[in-house]
């Protein structure tokens, strides 16, 4: 199942993974919308996407065993999943949406740290700066939203827990199909957030739902995990791992507008937080140009 990169087939999954990143920046909106704690939030949003990918293969009678050895690596990895959104989600309910999801984006400096180690190549100067001037970014947000300081902790670790299971589904999804990753990967983060609420006696009556947590859950649940984890999954197959976190980057962009559409959020942060947020951005959409010129320089 080797990819076949043609310009093509490329343009295509970078509109893919643009349209999932929009679907991405939802997920702060619902998470400051639904009622109930990070932990059990996960819980209930993992139990629905499995659940549903679940009933995606029966209906359409679809094949999804794979080998014990497959089964544990999907798995292990899927831990990484649950404890990124654990934390994801944690920083919004100890900050804000803009700031948990400006936070998210030191991903870009962690996968070009940690996927040249991973799958043992040669480290790119131009991405190390590209994540350099993020975290920079970062900085600028953590000096200046000082009363946010859990909040950020929290969406730092979310960040490297992304860039761990987007850097090995790089390599899954060269074996295996988009939607059997998600399923194994998700039923272990389920049992993650499982293992954690028992540990912790989470579950009791602050697991009860509002009549409005349902609706939001079932959307967060299916929409904006399973099928927008599949679709994320699979661009990786053209897309390097590197190129997908960068352009996960976007997600602060949407995610920043729809919290000033329903929560106003743009109010509360200072000067400090969107001089942070122009520098992550501004690397972002010109990254691809420098990228090009110095390709460009190389082979002329």
């Amino acid at each position: 199942m080797a990819a076949n990169k043609t310009p093509a087939g490329i343009n295509k999954n970078l509109l893919i993974l643009h349209f999932t990143v929009f679907i991405w920046g939802f997920t702060g909106i619902l998470g400051a919308l639904i009622s109930i704690a990070a932990v059990q939030l996960v819980w209930y949003r993992v139990l629905i996407a499995a659940a549903s990918l679940f009933l995606y293969f029966k209906v359409n009678k679809t094949a999804f065993k794979v080998s014990k050895k497959t089964f544990w690596q999907l798995f292990a990895t899927g831990g990484l999943v649950g404890s990124h959104w654990i934390f994801f989600f944690a920083s919004i309910k100890l900050s804000t949406v803009p700031v948990s999801l400006v936070c998210l984006s030191s991903i870009t400096l962690f996968t070009a740290l940690l996927e040249p180690l991973i799958n043992k190549k040669n480290i790119s100067k131009l991405e190390i700066i590209a994540g350099l001037l993020i975290i920079t970014g970062i900085t600028l947000i953590f000096k200046f939203e000082t009363q946010y300081t859990k909040g950020i902790i929290s969406g730092l670790f979310s960040a490297v827990c992304a860039s761990l299971f987007s850097i090995i589904n790089s390599k899954h999804v060269k074996k295996n199909e988009a939607p059997v990753i998600a399923f194994y990967e998700l039923t272990g983060a389920f049992l993650l957030a499982t293992i954690f609420l028992l540990y912790t006696n989470g579950f009791n009556k602050t697991m009860l739902l509002k009549p409005t947590d349902i609706g939001y859950l079932l959307l967060l649940g299916t929409i904006c995990t399973s099928l927008a984890y599949v679709a994320g999954v699979s661009v990786m197959r053209e897309l390097s791992a590197f190129r997908v976190a960068l352009i996960t980057n976007l997600e602060p962009v949407y995610g920043i507008l729809m919290s000033f559409l329903f929560f106003g959020d743009m109010q509360k942060l200072s000067a400090g937080f969107w001089a942070g947020a122009v520098l992550i951005l501004s690397t972002i959409f010109l990254f691809p140009v420098a990228q090009s010129r110095i390709r460009n320089r190389k082979n002329g």
